[in-house]
Formats: C-alpha cells, sequence, structure tokens
C-alpha cells in the first residue's frame, strides 16, 4: 500500500483528535460515563483534582481500562481511521480532513497558551 507523506500527517492529525475527543473532551463523556468514575477530591493546597475510577467488571472494567489508557485508545482509533480510509476512503476523507484541521488547531492552541504563559 502507498501512502504519501500528506496522507501520513492527515491520519496522524486525525487519529490525535479523535483519541483526545474520546479520552477527554466532555462532549464525550456520554461514552465514558458507563465504564469510568469520576471523583473529585481536594488537595491539600485547596485545588480540586479529579480521579478516574474504572467500574468493575470484565467488560466494563476492560472498556475501562482502553478509554483511561490514551495510548490504548490511540492505537485502537488509529486503526479504526487507517481502516476506514482504506476501504471507504470517499467518506473517509471528509472526516479525516476535519479531524485533521481541528487537531492541528488544537495543537496551534495549546503551543499559544504555552508561549503567553
Amino acid at each position: 500500500m502507498d501512502i504519501t507523506p500528506m496522507e501520513l500527517i492527515i491520519l496522524s492529525l486525525a487519529s490525535f483528535r479523535l483519541t483526545r475527543l474520546i479520552v477527554f473532551d466532555k462532549i464525550t463523556q456520554f461514552i465514558r460515563k458507563p465504564f469510568l468514575e469520576e471523583v473529585e477530591e481536594k488537595g491539600e493546597d485547596g485545588e480540586t483534582e479529579i480521579y478516574l475510577v474504572i467500574k468493575k467488571g470484565r467488560i466494563r472494567g476492560f472498556f475501562g481500562e482502553l478509554l483511561s489508557c490514551y495510548w490504548c485508545t490511540g492505537v485502537w482509533s488509529a486503526i479504526f481511521l487507517c481502516t476506514l480510509y482504506v476501504f471507504l476512503r470517499e467518506w473517509a476523507v471528509p472526516v479525516l480532513l476535519v479531524l485533521a484541521v481541528a487537531g492541528l488547531a488544537a495543537i496551534i492552541e495549546s503551543l499559544l497558551q504555552r508561549f503567553e504563559r
């Protein structure tokens, strides 16, 4: 299979964004809720910290582990997007482009926030 450097960049950025969407974003909290519980604790400095606790059970535990691990979810996101691209290219390209642009925008925003501090 031949893949151009641009296709690799687009797939990589799309996978990055999809992974962050699933693991961290509030909009997809409904996906994580059956498998993870958020526990809030106040630290010694008075700041509230949120911890993820994996729910018990064979299936819930498995998906809880998966969803709490950025690297694990990233591998499955990459597999999903690459498979979509190989077998359903016409459908995949618009989705990949949106995710890639959003991913690059997120990286730029993170860099700008870091430089502004």
